[in-house]
């Protein structure tokens, strides 16, 4: 059985964390939900509804605070460079900017991770639109590797989120370390590819994971449970640990918050919290059912 500590130094540890801002807005939610899980990471996407990147320097302070003060590190911080809001034709400043000022935090919240992705077209042919993606991730990326950072592109909105063979061509063309993916197991039920023949060709650049997983009903994606799904989230993550994976596992429930659509819903009279502490420990049950044919997996 997976464990949350202890165990042999052979074991493999499995670290599991979350997108905290579907738990709750505030930050007091999002740490409270975390303490019950028992879990030490936090993936950063929003506080209060804003941004880190746009958090002002006194109450950016106070996050960090409280963070330490909970005993807890970052995982992850999930930006907005190049995501659904910014379209391939956007400013590239906005990007740069947003980079520079979370250079500036990101360390101090004991992370080098920042989740991006790849600029969605706005009526560019597809050979422009790919020129200029490489292009601003090539800039961006130096700028990362200039702070000690490491941009994670994840299979969601933009060039490269539409296939493997997009994201592949993306890291090879950039060859900076300072590049790396973040593979969501459910971003492929939005976009209709499987994500888990998306991982096979993708494995050895994947840094970090997100557990989703849904159906696609009625011309639009209806989250679920992970495993109770179409998104092969069993296949995945058995894959990843067959192949040693020793990144982070972290939820995005998406059953009551999808942030980017601004959807939030609890037609049931549960709550974010309470919903996302059910998803959490559906996933522990999930990773204890795959670890009948996994030896030696600790989670913690």
């Amino acid at each position: 059985m997976f464990k949350a500590d202890g165990g042999d130094r052979d074991e493999q540890r499995i670290v599991l964390s979350g997108l905290s801002d579907e738990a709750g807005a505030s930050l007091r939610d999002q740490i409270q939900a975390h303490e019950e899980l028992g879990w030490r990471e936090l993936e950063i996407r929003t506080v209060n509804g804003s941004s880190l990147a746009d958090i002002e320097e006194r109450d950016f302070q106070a996050i960090r605070r409280d963070i330490e003060a909970a005993h807890m590190q970052v995982t992850v911080v999930s930006s907005r460079i190049a995501n659904w809001e910014r379209p391939i034709t956007a400013p590239f400043e906005w990007d740069a900017e947003e980079l520079k000022r979370l250079a500036a935090r990101v360390p101090a919240l004991g992370t080098k991770y920042i989740r991006i992705m790849s600029y969605p077209n706005d009526g560019l042919p597809e050979s422009v639109w790919r020129g200029n993606v490489i292009e601003r991730l090539h800039r961006l990326t130096e700028l990362a590797a200039d702070a000690g950072l490491i941009l994670l592109h994840e299979n969601c909105a933009g060039w490269a989120g539409a296939s493997a063979d997009r994201a592949l061509d993306l890291v090879k063309s950039i060859d900076l370390p300072n590049l790396r993916l973040l593979f969501d197991t459910g971003n492929g039920i939005s976009y209709r590819y499987d994500t888990h023949e998306y991982l096979k060709q993708v494995l050895p650049y994947v840094f970090h994971v997100h557990i989703k997983d849904g159906i696609w009903e009625n011309e639009q994606a209806v989250y679920s449970l992970p495993g109770e799904g179409q998104s092969r989230v069993r296949e995945s993550i058995r894959l990843l640990l067959e192949h040693h994976y020793s990144g982070i596992f972290a939820i995005e429930p998406h059953l009551h918050l999808i942030p980017h659509l601004k959807q939030q819903s609890m037609a049931d009279g549960g709550s974010l919290k309470q919903s996302y502490i059910a998803y959490g420990r559906r996933l522990e049950s999930l990773l204890n059912e795959l670890q009948e044919t996994q030896t030696g997996g600790v989670y913690v």
